[in-house]
């Protein structure tokens, strides 16, 4: 068997692989990515693919039993046009089985991240090919950011009011992506990924201010205070953009999904909110 992973120079690609070496050989795991020379470290075949030019995607997926191929980093509709390159190149390729990270509700959500995943699911949905769909909520290292701000300050300020998220940690996604690339019955099932227990902002700030000994308020920011707030603190005008529809998504209830179906891939429930926040203040501390 060989799986094939594109991506596999970003964040949760690398993480990925990692999971899978510790469940098959490396001999049957491959990589499929732009700048081959970035993945050199992993220790599997690497192949050079760009979701921008099909014709080296044949070679990238060439002889894969399995395709895992992660949502790219362009979040216009550009995405929608590589997501179906890839498609249509496992389909010349032969590829048995086609797995892809897409987001919660992909179908209904309102946000700017989403509004790419839902015609990729359709596109492989008609494309013929056996698909497991991987619906990824939010990840818990996004808001690296937004504690250590409420470390420093003792507000944790968010424009996504009382919405809730379902998130787990990068990793968690990878492993649950592993387990469902090497065992079987995951044939045409779309999975909804995340934490069984969904938490607002204000949980966060009360699991900030237990494991510091320290009051964290939570701060209901407006989208206008948000984007000023982002900018201020160096981020890129796009970045910004994704972040406070992102959380103008979370306050309408888009990641607002208790989702059972990662703890049943990975064999355990994963880490909670509390146990996460818990971790990243004593590692401040330390600092």
């Amino acid at each position: 068997m060989t799986i094939v992973v594109t991506g596999a120079t970003g964040q949760l690609g690398r993480l990925v692989v990692e999971h899978l070496l510790k469940r098959v050989d490396a001999s049957e795991i491959a990589v499929s990515v732009r700048e081959p020379a970035k993945a050199a470290d992993l220790g599997v075949d690497v192949r050079q693919g760009d979701f921008d030019r099909p014709e080296t995607l044949d070679q990238a997926f060439a002889g894969a039993d399995k395709v895992l191929f992660i949502s790219t980093g362009d979040v216009s509709d550009h995405r929608v046009t590589q997501h179906g390159n890839a498609i249509e190149a496992a389909k010349r390729a032969g590829v048995r089985h086609v797995f892809y990270t897409s987001l919660t509700k992909a179908d209904s959500s309102s946000m700017l991240l989403a509004r790419t995943h839902g015609p990729t699911e359709e596109l492989l949905k008609a494309s013929g090919l056996t698909y497991t769909i991987l619906r990824n909520n939010w990840y818990l290292e996004n808001d690296l950011g937004t504690i250590a701000a409420a470390l420093a300050t003792g507000t944790l300020a968010s424009s996504a009011g009382d919405g809730r998220t379902a998130p787990v940690t990068r990793a968690e996604y990878a492993e649950a992506a592993a387990v469902a690339l090497t065992t079987g019955g995951h044939e045409n099932a779309v999975y909804e990924l995340g934490s069984p227990v969904t938490y607002s902002y204000a949980d966060w700030a009360a699991a900030l201010s237990e494991a510091t000994g320290r009051e964290i308020t939570f701060t209901a920011l407006t989208d206008e205070q948000a984007e000023e707030q982002l900018t201020a603190a160096g981020l890129p005008a796009p970045l910004v953009g994704v972040l406070v529809d992102s959380n103008r998504g979370i306050a309408a209830g888009d990641l607002a999904l208790a989702a059972p179906d990662l703890a049943k891939l990975i064999g355990r429930e994963p880490v909670t909110l509390r146990e996460w926040v818990a971790a990243q203040a004593a590692s401040s501390s330390a600092e």
